[in-house]
């Protein structure tokens, strides 16, 4: 017994990562475009150096990306090679509503959806969209003041509205929000906050991510009135959180870092807040504007299913000053001396990822979704493009088994998994070309030179097989 039958292999991408055209097709400006390469990138990010438009000196690799709004065809007949039963990708907001509060959509840019979709729909490939993957327009930034105000609800409707009902019966999966814990770890890039001196920083992302679970819970609502095949999934940056030691202390504070995620998870599942979250906001003297029609929303609209990313476990301790620190996928966390790390410092644990896994289907028992894993690495292509990247055929296939364990020996019930992403892209904590996933290279340096062109890894080939073998060939 192994993956079921219908399981998604595929790959995961990310509008913001990888289109590009930021001024093409009556596209308007995302957060997403804004946040520069280089040493400002993090204040930016964490909404502590305020960067709403293109500043000489800078440079901003989400403008042209990999350039798949030029590309896209070619890219999913690559994906389609390889046999891809999915592809993960998102909306950029901006491309549909340009300021993001006006009335009518932009014809244009839903025509080239429309097209991306036509690609799928053409080899058999079943698109899982991610409607906001961290972008929020500018305008919505300037006039609003982004996620902190509740009319950005109003909008994000009417743009769920609008993807629903045209994408009805060619859009199956849904996520409403990628890694929405993200809110509070970068603010401005995963909601467009950006904070003034002197502002409650706690108080404002806490609230703005009530906003963004009821716009959730909403979106939820919409879609099944609209299409009840429909299927809403919530995403969540995760990873089990180890203690460093056995010591009951660092066990609690282990407990305390995993609920810091798992409370988004609890409301958009379970369909209200966690005590333990609410006594934390007491704690912190945070008080979030609740409604009683959000209570009702919240709890009549839970997920169809939980999808989440999964890089690397993390490791904490109740003592400051104890152990050295690691990078992660944002978080930060103590280094595991039992695992080996990525160039980036990223721990590798294979095992996590089952252990990620029961503790997720454990705790909502709902089916699960990965829909991003895979190893940033350099790579050394030769004349042709070619790379031998076994390092990331040897992690992904110590993660595919432990995934296929967890399906096969804890009972995990599993839809698909979506590697990230499948071909060369932008990293988003970084933003570099330099720190690669794919199975496909493309030919672009950190400066954003290069021809663009696109060639085959070692890896496509092993995937593919991984793929045609529905996960049981991972030699």
């Amino acid at each position: 017994m192994g993956f079921r039958k219908d399981f998604l292999w595929g790959g995961a991408t990310a509008a913001n990562q990888c289109e590009g055209g930021y001024d093409q097709g009556g596209r308007g400006l995302a957060n997403v475009d804004v946040i520069p390469h280089g040493k400002e990138r993090w204040k930016v990010a964490l909404g502590k150096r305020k960067m709403l438009s293109f500043e000489e000196g800078y440079y901003y690799p989400a403008q042209k990306g990999i350039k798949f709004y030029e590309n896209f065809k070619e890219d999913i007949a690559l994906f389609a090679e390889m046999g891809f039963k999915t592809f993960r990708m998102s909306i950029a907001w901006s491309r549909i509503y340009p300021m993001g509060d006006e009335l009518e959509p932009n014809e244009e840019g839903l025509k080239f959806y429309d097209q991306v979709f036509e690609e799928c729909k053409k080899y058999g490939i079943e698109p899982l969209v991610t409607i906001t993957h961290f972008d929020c327009p500018i305008h919505l930034i300037e006039k609003y003041g982004a996620w902190r105000n509740r009319e950005l609800i109003t909008f994000y409707e009417r743009l769920v509205r609008t993807l629903f009902t045209r994408y009805k019966g060619i859009v199956k999966y849904w996520l409403t929000f990628n890694e929405i814990n993200m809110i509070l770890h970068g603010p401005f890039f995963g909601a467009g906050l950006v904070f003034e001196d002197g502002e409650d920083e706690t108080q404002i992302k806490y609230q703005a991510a009530h906003h963004q679970l009821v716009a959730s819970a909403l979106a939820t609502k919409i879609a099944h009135e609209i299409d009840a095949e429909m299927k809403i999934g919530c995403m969540l940056a995760a990873a089990t959180t180890y203690p460093y030691t056995c010591m009951p202390e660092d066990v609690w504070a282990s407990i305390e870092k995993d609920r810091e995620q798992y409370f988004f998870i609890d409301v958009q599942s379970r369909g209200a807040y966690p005590v333990y979250f609410l006594k934390e906001l007491e704690r912190k003297n945070v008080h979030i504007e609740i409604t009683e029609e959000d209570i009702s929303l919240l709890k009549e609209n839970t997920v169809d299913f939980i999808s989440f990313s999964y890089y690397s476990s993390r490791v904490t301790s109740a003592n400051p000053n104890v152990g050295e620190k690691t990078g992660g996928n944002i978080f930060q966390s103590l280094k595991n001396p039992h695992l080996k790390e990525s160039e980036w410092g990223w721990q590798i644990d294979p095992l996590g990822l089952r252990i990620t896994l029961n503790n997720l289907y454990d705790r909502y028992q709902k089916p699960l979704f990965i829909v991003e894993n895979g190893l940033g690495a350099v790579d050394k292509p030769d004349e042709n493009g070619y790379v031998e990247d076994d390092y990331r055929i040897d992690y992904l296939r110590q993660h595919i088994k432990e995934m296929h364990d967890a399906v096969t020996l804890d009972g995990v019930d599993l839809w698909g998994y979506t590697t990230w992403g499948p071909i060369d892209l932008v990293s988003a904590g970084t933003g570099e070309m330099s720190k690669r996933y794919g199975f496909i290279y493309v030919d672009k340096d950190d400066e954003g030179n290069g021809s663009y062109k696109r060639s085959k890894k070692k890896s496509f080939d092993w995937y593919k097989k991984v793929i045609h073998s529905n996960g049981e060939d991972l030699v």
